[in-house]
């Protein structure tokens, strides 16, 4: 049998994520975030095929303070959920290792028994570079799960500061996991992060940390009364799980759903979604047009010289930056 030439690749893995194989899937993810030339090319072609079949899923983005037990709680509900005759792909983003660029927790074994199950795929990606705690194809990612038939898509981030904000603008609903406390413990979770969440859940109410549990769930429920609401639609619950105890797993599911129901009827799934298309094109362009600028031999000959003056505080950074956008423009000086 001939081998497969470059140009056939993106066929080939279109056709075994669209018949759900799980390596096909593992091989397309591995391409989307090649940064190779000749890689991306591909994986645009792949993009194209599969496009037009993903879109079916419910996406969660799943973000939290340190320690509040996110993968605990992802394999609980995953557990669940499949449990429901579903299928969950889970995009776990860690942190990369400074060496190698690989990710460091490898969330698989943490979430051992969900990655043991046939219904539930779960692939870790370095954040690498990327601000915000979030891998950069993820997004691409979602929609080969999507098309390979996964029924709900959960993106867990590593929390870093801008992580909430990148998750909310990929997934249909944002989850908050907080950890037991009361009172001071408020003034960790800022604001804005509230006010992106669409469900709130403090985890870890279980034995000794109950009451501080209850506490906390009323704390954050009176806290949202002062804030402006993320939808009209929809008012932000706020609840106590113990997902080592898979205590009130099954209520967060049924909240899920009714979460879905709600956004759908009033078409808030369709109106997040466009918005979330529209910034990605715009984060691809920006990411197409620094990849040429740094590509440009102009720019490349010029950038030592240039750089070396503004740290000398001989040329500001302004007019340095538009004397390289003149040389990538190939405008005259």
């Amino acid at each position: 049998m001939a081998a497969r030439t470059p140009e056939q690749l993106p066929e080939k893995l279109a056709q075994g994520v669209l018949a759900g194989q799980r390596r096909a899937l593992a091989r397309a993810i591995t391409l989307i975030e090649s940064t190779r030339a000749d890689h991306r090319e591909q994986a645009v072609r792949l993009l194209e095929l599969l496009s037009p079949h993903a879109g079916g899923a419910t996406r969660i983005g799943i973000s939290g303070v340190p320690g509040a037990g996110k993968s605990t709680f992802i394999e609980a509900f995953g557990l669940h959920v499949i449990e429901q005759g579903r299928r969950i792909a889970v995009l776990s983003v860690d942190p990369s290792s400074a060496l190698s660029g690989g990710s460091v927790l490898g969330d698989k074994t943490r979430m051992e028994r969900l990655s043991r199950d046939s219904r539930a795929f779960i692939r870790p990606s370095p954040a690498g570079r990327t601000l915000g705690g979030v891998a950069r194809r993820t997004r691409e990612t979602i929609l080969l799960c999507e098309a390979a038939g996964f029924d709900l898509v959960l993106v867990e981030t590593v929390g870093v500061g801008q992580s909430e904000i990148a998750v909310a603008e990929m997934t249909d609903m944002f989850l908050l996991l907080l950890l037991p406390g009361g009172g001071d413990d408020l003034q960790g979770i800022k604001r804005g992060i509230m006010e992106m969440a669409d469900l709130i859940l403090v985890n870890k109410a279980d034995g000794d940390l109950l009451p501080a549990a209850n506490r906390t769930v009323s704390d954050y429920r009176n806290a949202l009364r002062l804030l402006h609401p993320k939808s009209k639609h929809w008012q932000v619950p706020v609840r106590g799980i113990s997902s080592l105890q898979q205590r009130g797993v099954d209520e967060v599911w049924q909240t899920v759903g009714e979460f879905w129901r709600s956004m759908q009827e009033h078409g808030e799934i369709e109106r997040r979604r466009a918005e979330q298309a529209r910034a990605w094109l715009w984060n691809e362009i920006q990411d197409g047009l620094m990849t040429a600028f740094r590509a440009a031999a102009a720019v490349n000959s010029a950038l030592p010289a240039v750089e070396q003056q503004v740290a000398g505080q001989a040329l500001p950074p302004t007019v340095a930056a538009q004397r390289l956008l003149d040389l990538f423009l190939d405008k005259s000086s």
